[in-house]
C-alpha cells in the first residue's frame, strides 16, 4: 500500500530554485530518506506535502488527494519541519499541551508517554527556552508523535545534534517504524545518517529526484551511501566515475 503518492511535484521560486516534476512512492512501514545536499528541494517538497506552500502536481497520502482532504490528512500526519517552533517560556508539558490543543483525545497520561518515549519524562516541567538543541529536538519530535500519526514527515532532523542525540532521534524512529509500523519520510544532508536510519532513499539534486532505491541494492554496489550519491550525482553530471 502506497501512504505516499506524488507525481510531477513542481514548486519554483522568484529566483527560479524549487523542485521540477518530482515524483516518488512511500510504502506502508517504509523510512525513506530523501538525500540531497542544502537547498535542494527537500524541505519544499515536504512543506507542500503539509499545504504550507503552493505547488503543481498530484500528492496523495493515504489514498486521498492532499487538497481535497487536508483536515483528514493532517489529523493521520505528524511533522517536524526545519526547527520545532517551541513557546520558551512554557514547560515541555505545556508546549505538547499547546499543540493537541485541537485534539481532546490526548490526555496526560498520553503526554507523559510521549516524553518518556523520547526521553523528556524528568524534564517535563522545565521550560523550554533552557533546552539544549537535542533536547528541542526530541521536543519538536514528541510534539510530531504524539497524536499516534501513521505516517511522519522529519525535515532534517538530527542536523546540529551531537552524537549521542543522533543516536538517539535514529533509535526513537527505528523503535516506533519496528513495533508500530510508523510510515517515515525523512530528509537529510548526511549520506551516512541515511544508511543507518531507512529502508529505502530517493536522491534529489538541483530541485530533481535522479535516482530511487532500496538501501540494501545501493549498498551491494557501492561500499557506502556516500559513495553511492556521489556516484549518482557524477553520472547525472556526466563525469568520467573513477
Amino acid at each position: 500500500m502506497n501512504v505516499v503518492e506524488i507525481n510531477n511535484l513542481t514548486k519554483l521560486y522568484r529566483n527560479n530554485r524549487g523542485i521540477r516534476n518530482v515524483s516518488f512512492t512511500v510504502q506502508k512501514g517504509d523510512i525513506l530518506g530523501l538525500l540531497g545536499p542544502n537547498g535542494s528541494g527537500k524541505t519544499t517538497i515536504m512543506k507542500a506535502m503539509l499545504n504550507l506552500v503552493n505547488s503543481t502536481g498530484n500528492i496523495s497520502i493515504f489514498g486521498m488527494d492532499l487538497h481535497d482532504n487536508i483536515e483528514e490528512i493532517m489529523m493521520k500526519t505528524g511533522a517536524l519541519i526545519e526547527s520545532p517552533a517551541l513557546y520558551k517560556d512554557m514547560t515541555a508539558y505545556q508546549n505538547i499541551k499547546m499543540n493537541t490543543a485541537m485534539h481532546s483525545h490526548i490526555t496526560r497520561e498520553r503526554i507523559e508517554n510521549i516524553l518518556d518515549t523520547v526521553h523528556l519524562l524528568p524534564y517535563k516541567n522545565d521550560k523550554a527556552g533552557r533546552f539544549s538543541l537535542g533536547m528541542k529536538q526530541r521536543l519538536g519530535l514528541a510534539i510530531a508523535l504524539v497524536t499516534s500519526p501513521e505516517l511522519i514527515i522529519l525535515d532534517e532532523p538530527v542536523n546540529g545534534l551531537d552524537i549521542e542525540g543522533v543516536v538517539e532521534i535514529r533509535e526513537i524512529i527505528k523503535k516506533l517504524n519496528k513495533e508500530r509500523n510508523v510510515t517515515f519520510l525523512i530528509s537529510s544532508h548526511m549520506a551516512g545518517e541515511i544508511e543507518k536510519t531507512c529502508n529505502k532513499v530517493a536522491v534529489i539534486y538541483e530541485g530533481e529526484i535522479i535516482s530511487q532505491a532500496t538501501t540494501e541494492d545501493a549498498l551491494r554496489l557501492h561500499p557506502s551511501m556516500e559513495d553511492y550519491f556521489l556516484s549518482i550525482v557524477k553520472d547525472r553530471r556526466g563525469e568520467i566515475i573513477i
